[in-house]
């Protein structure tokens, strides 16, 4: 029987190669994606509109931005009022991307290289948190957030110890990060990035007599600085647009966010609205995380399509 030819089998086609070059395909998919685009865009080109136009003018919907724009923008970013919510959701956005990072990072870490009993039980809880509605933890966490101390200071009460303290985090910086500074999604996403590593790279390492807090250093961050990139952009604008926990935890105006700021600015009971304002504080408050993504947006792509690879 003669030996069949290499070069005579049939090359086979590349997974998804088919799907890509079919033109209906390709038509159905830029449709949608414009569709989609055009959804998401245009009430961004009408508050663009809202802003631009006089206080006594009137919108119609194919206006198109005019010249009060930039003064419309100008007074939103130059009251002091504006400065100060951008300040707070600024220290709030960052603080939570670097909390959920470290403690999700050095979660997954441990996770995947570290052997302890109640391994698998305790990621399996952190994972099962995502099943629980905001709407299920917010009182409870609320309730902790207000008096931290309390089990402790319940605990010394049983044993007839009294301590007058009674620590609040309500209207603190503090009080709008740490409560939400853990996260299910970003240690699942280090643990899978971690079990991507190769075990000859683990073994190496180990025979190379690098501890855990080197080979985390010098091997395990360097690989997982994609899906960091991706997740702190992800957790940036998480934390930018958060508005329901701000606004339960905070009471004192000094300490809104920007997206409190332009929820109170909208029209209550018959107040008048001055709707150019209130657009200019929407566009102010959507820019920071918009040009985040713009600028990172390799990135991003790039780190979720690595995870697990």
């Amino acid at each position: 029987m003669p030996a069949a030819d290499p070069k005579a089998a049939p090359k086979a086609a590349p997974a998804g190669g088919m799907v890509r070059r079919d033109p209906v395909f390709r038509a159905v998919a830029a449709g949608v994606f414009l569709a989609g685009a055009l959804v998401m865009l245009l009430p961004v080109w009408y508050a663009l509109a809202i802003a631009s136009m006089p206080e006594d003018g009137r919108l119609s919907i194919g206006s198109l931005p005019g010249p009060a724009l930039i003064n419309t923008l100008a007074a939103v970013i130059l009251d002091p009022v504006i400065q100060r919510q951008l300040f707070n959701s600024l220290v709030m956005a960052a603080a939570i991307t670097a909390g959920k990072i470290a403690i999700s990072l050095t979660a997954g870490f441990a996770v995947v290289y570290f052997r302890f009993r109640g391994r698998a039980l305790a990621f399996w809880a952190i994972f099962l948190s995502l099943m629980l509605p905001v709407e299920v933890r917010i009182v409870p966490t609320y309730a902790v957030a207000a008096d931290p101390l309390a089990p402790l200071i319940g605990g010394l009460r049983l044993l007839g110890i009294e301590i007058g303290l009674s620590p609040s985090l309500l209207d603190t910086h503090a009080g709008l990060v740490l409560p939400l500074i853990a996260s299910a999604t970003a240690t699942f996403l280090y643990r899978q990035v971690f079990l991507a590593v190769p075990a000859d790279l683990v073994e190496a390492a180990r025979i190379d007599g690098a501890g855990p807090l080197r080979f985390l250093r010098d091997v395990a961050l360097p690989l997982a600085a994609p899906a960091t990139a991706a997740l702190a952009v992800i957790l940036f604008v998480y934390g930018w647009n958060q508005y329901l926990w701000p606004l339960l935890i905070t009471t004192d105006e000094r300490m809104a966010t920007v997206v409190m700021g332009v929820a109170r600015t909208l029209p209550t009971d018959n107040a008048e609205t001055r709707w150019g304002l209130t657009m200019g504080r929407a566009l102010v408050a959507m820019a920071p995380p918009v040009i985040l993504v713009l600028v990172l947006q390799r990135r991003l792509v790039a780190g979720l399509t690595d995870v697990g690879k």
